[in-house]
C-alpha cells in the first residue's frame, strides 16, 4: 500500500508494528492462547468476600488511563467489557521498566488485541477489575477504531451512518451496543423454530440452490450459466417444489431454511439475497397450519423475550395466540368499501381506478386483486392477522376451496402492515396443476416477468400421487426484524447487498489526525 494513502494514525500504527517485531516481539503470534473466564460472567460471579480468583481473558482494548507506574485499559471480549489494571512493577519487574514505558505506553493502541492474566478484585472506585500479572499481544491493529463517547446517557461521535455500518459491520459489531445482540437473538429465533419443529418429528433438508426452472414462486430470477454442461441455470427463488417431491417420496413433514435469491428491488424491508423458512406436512390442510404457525411465533417470542409483547417502532405487537382470521374479500371490502366478488378483470381494472391504484396490460386478475389489497388493506394489520381464501388467480400452486371454486385455501400472515408468512392447502391434482402452470405461460407471454415456469418434472411427480399436504413459508429475515424491533432489513443481515463502493479521495494527514489514542 503507498504510504501516501494512509492517515497518520495508521502510519504510526505500521510503526508500532515494526518497532515491536525489532524488539523481538510478535505482534501477530501463531500460538494458542487459553483463556478461562469471560467479562460478563467475572462480573457476575464475583464476591467480596472470596478468595482472589485467577483468570486469564483475552479481548480489544477499547480505552486506557496511563497514570505513570499504573495505568488501567477497558477489554471488550465477546460477552463484554471488564476494567484491567496494570502495575508496571508487576507487568515488568526490575530491569524491564524501560520495556513497560516502550511498549505499553507508546506502542499498544485503541484496538489491538492482548492476552491478561492475574485476578480479580474490587479498585478502590468499587469497580470490579483484573489485577493484570501477565499481558500478552496478541494482534495488532493497523486501522484506528471510530471511538464512540457517552456522557450522562447521550453518544458523542458515534458511529451511525448507516451506509458505513452495513458496509463495514465488522466495525459496527465492535463499537455500537446491541448490534451483537440483534444477531444473537437471530441465532435463537432460528434455534427455537427447529426445536419447535424437531419435536414434532419433522426432518431438515436441503435442497438444490442452482435450478434449472426458477419454480415454487412469482419472482424475477437471477441467471448464471453452466459451462460443463452449457446450460442456463437459476439461483432458486423458492425451495417448494422440491420439498414437495419430498413428501411425494414418502416422508411426512420437513422443512428447509432456504437461502432464496430474488433480481428485483431493495428497499427498508427487502434485500435482494433472504432467508425464507418452507415447512410441508402431510395429511394436513391450511386450517391446521394457521394453529400451528400462531403456535410456533407464541413459543419463539417467549423464548427470546420471555414475553409474547414486542415493541415493532413506536407500536406493540402482542404475538399470543389465537390470532383474528379475515378473509381477503371480505378484508377489501372492509378498507375500501368495495365488494369484489365475482368480478371479471374489466371490472377490477375500474376499481383500481376508482380507487386511485396503477395498473397496467401486464397485469391478470390476480396481480390486480393484490395491488387492491396491497395498497388499500396490507398497512392496517398491525397486530398477526390471517387474511385467508385468495381467489384462484392469484395462487398458482393452491387448492381450490372446498366451499367456493373461485377461491384457493391460502392464508398469509400480516403483522406491522406487512407480510410474514404464506401457507396453502397444497395443489395435488396434477391435472389442475398444468392447467394452473399454462395460465402462468399466458401471463408471462402478455409481458408478466414474475409469471411462474412450467416445471413438468414436477408435474410427473405430482402424477405418482401427493397425500393431502400443507405447506407454509415464512421470511426469516422479516420475523428477526419484528422479534427484534427493527424497521429495516438491513439491520439483521450481517452484510446487506449494497451498491458498489464509491472510491473516496482521502483527505490530508493533518486534517484527520488527532490522538492516535
Amino acid at each position: 500500500m503507498n504510504l501516501l494513502e494512509l492517515s497518520e494514525q495508521e502510519i504510526f500504527r505500521r510503526n508500532s508494528m515494526e518497532q515491536l517485531r525489532q524488539m523481538g516481539i510478535e505482534p501477530y503470534p501463531a500460538a494458542e492462547y487459553v483463556t478461562n473466564a469471560y467479562s460478563t460472567e467475572i462480573k457476575h460471579s464475583f464476591q467480596d468476600d472470596a478468595e482472589p480468583r485467577n483468570v486469564s481473558i483475552a479481548g480489544r482494548i477499547m480505552s486506557r488511563r496511563i497514570m505513570g507506574k499504573a495505568s488501567f485499559m477497558e477489554l471488550q471480549d465477546s460477552e463484554g467489557r471488564i476494567q484491567v489494571y496494570i502495575s508496571r512493577d508487576e507487568i515488568c519487574p526490575g530491569e524491564d521498566k524501560e520495556l513497560y514505558n516502550t511498549v505499553f505506553k507508546k506502542l499498544l493502541d485503541i484496538g489491538d488485541f492482548v492476552g491478561i492474566k492475574g485476578y480479580v478484585f474490587r479498585t478502590q472506585m468499587r469497580e470490579i477489575s483484573v489485577h493484570a500479572q501477565e499481558l500478552n499481544i496478541l494482534s495488532k491493529s493497523l486501522k484506528p477504531l471510530p471511538i464512540v463517547k457517552m456522557k450522562d446517557g447521550v453518544v458523542y461521535d458515534g458511529f451511525t451512518d448507516p451506509e458505513l455500518r452495513y458496509r463495514q459491520r465488522y466495525v459496527d459489531l465492535v463499537v455500537n451496543e446491541g448490534v451483537k445482540d440483534i444477531f444473537i437473538k437471530r441465532t435463537k429465533i432460528f434455534n427455537s423454530m427447529r426445536e419447535f419443529f424437531n419435536n414434532r418429528g419433522y426432518l431438515e433438508v436441503d435442497t438444490p440452490v442452482l435450478q434449472s426452472i426458477p419454480g415454487g414462486a412469482a419472482a424475477r430470477p437471477f441467471i448464471t450459466h453452466h459451462n460443463a454442461l452449457d446450460i442456463p441455470l437459476y439461483l432458486r427463488i423458492a425451495n417448494e417444489l422440491y420439498l414437495k417431491r419430498l413428501i411425494i417420496g414418502g416422508f411426512e413433514g420437513v422443512y428447509e431454511f432456504s437461502r432464496n435469491f430474488r433480481n428485483e428491488g431493495m428497499d427498508r424491508t427487502h434485500n435482494p439475497e433472504f432467508t425464507c423458512m418452507e415447512i410441508y406436512v402431510a395429511y394436513k390442510d391450511y386450517n391446521w397450519m394457521m394453529d400451528t404457525t400462531e403456535q410456533m411465533l407464541e413459543k419463539i417470542c417467549l423464548d427470546v423475550h420471555g414475553t409474547t409483547k414486542v415493541k415493532i417502532g413506536d407500536k406493540k405487537t402482542d404475538f399470543k395466540a389465537p390470532y383474528k382470521r379475515i378473509t381477503m374479500i371480505d378484508a377489501i371490502k372492509e378498507h375500501t368499501g368495495v365488494d369484489i366478488t365475482g368480478m371479471d378483470e374489466t371490472e377490477l381494472r375500474k376499481v383500481c381506478d376508482q380507487l386511485g391504484i396503477e395498473h397496467d396490460e401486464t397485469m391478470g386478475k390476480g396481480k390486480l386483486i393484490d395491488e387492491i389489497f396491497g395498497e388499500k388493506c396490507e398497512a392496517n394489520y398491525i397486530q398477526p392477522t390471517f387474511i385467508t381464501d385468495y381467489p384462484i388467480e392469484m395462487s398458482p400452486l393452491t387448492k381450490k376451496h372446498r366451499n367456493n371454486p373461485e377461491l384457493t385455501e391460502r392464508f398469509e400472515l400480516m403483522v406491522n402492515g406487512k407480510e410474514l408468512a404464506n401457507a396453502y392447502s397444497e395443489l395435488n391434482d396434477p391435472i389442475d396443476q398444468r392447467m394452473r402452470f399454462e395460465e402462468q405461460l399466458r401471463l408471462s407471454e402478455k409481458g408478466d416477468d414474475e409469471a411462474m415456469f412450467i416445471d413438468n418434472d414436477f408435474l410427473r411427480a405430482l402424477e405418482y400421487g401427493m397425500p393431502p399436504t400443507s405447506g407454509m413459508g415464512i421470511g426469516m429475515d422479516r420475523l428477526v426484524m419484528f422479534m427484534t424491533g427493527q424497521e429495516s432489513i438491513q439491520e439483521v443481515l450481517f452484510f446487506p447487498q449494497m451498491r458498489p463502493e464509491k472510491t473516496i479521495k482521502k483527505r490530508s494527514c493533518r486534517k484527520i489526525s488527532g490522538s492516535r489514542y
